[in-house]
């Protein structure tokens, strides 16, 4: 549900388009990435992810942005299932967004080791309360983030210049912490029966 509008709305609808703009410019480079823009109308903005490094290519979530205030505030983020716009809860996501804690400036070798050794700290990005909650993304720049109480000694004026609430940022972030790590896609295969025949799944070509 979008929020009522208390910032000059010509204001938050110039840097809405300027943001678009920004995403345009460089739209082949993202598509190639697996990102696709479905919708982008004041203040909402509707992006598909797809897992370009496993084949067939599985459309793996959309998120929905609602630029409202913006950027007094920054914008909400909600993944949502792309047929219907319904925001999804925990359960039905089937991905995960991990980010490495606490290693900005280590050296790739004690990366490398740390992986190898399963000692790499990690924190999800999506947090909720319970597998039917709505999760929200834990990331600096995200309206869901500093509207949450352990956050309240980091707010958004602190982070309002930085970018971190960008369009660009923001789905950087999903892309690279939750879709460009996926290499693989395990399948359940059904056998479907259509109209007096059926189709095997298992046995079709891969």
């Amino acid at each position: 549900m979008t929020e009522n509008q208390i910032v000059d709305e010509a204001v938050s609808r110039r840097k809405f388009e300027r943001e678009i703009a920004r995403y345009r410019q460089l739209e082949d480079t993202y598509r190639r990435r697996g990102w696709f823009l479905l919708e982008a109308t004041f203040p909402s903005v509707l992006v598909l992810f797809a897992a370009v490094r496993v084949t067939p290519r599985p459309l793996v979530c959309a998120v929905r942005l609602d630029f409202t205030n913006y950027d007094l505030m920054p914008p909400s983020v909600k993944f949502v299932d792309p047929s219907t716009g319904s925001a999804l809860p925990m359960k039905s996501l089937g991905f995960q967004m991990m980010r490495l804690d606490g290693l900005d400036d280590a050296s790739p070798e004690t990366i490398a080791s740390l992986a190898q050794q399963q000692r790499l700290p990690v924190q999800p990005l999506l947090q909720a309360h319970g597998p039917d909650e709505i999760p929200f993304l834990c990331l600096p720049g995200v309206k869901e983030y500093h509207d949450h109480p352990a956050h309240t000694g980091d707010s958004w004026l602190l982070h309002r210049r930085s970018g971190e609430g960008s369009l660009h940022f923001i789905l950087e972030q999903i892309w690279a912490s939750g879709i460009n790590p996926i290499q693989t896609i395990n399948y359940q295969i059904q056998q479907m029966s259509f109209a007096g025949f059926q189709i095997n799944l298992a046995a079709l070509p891969r």
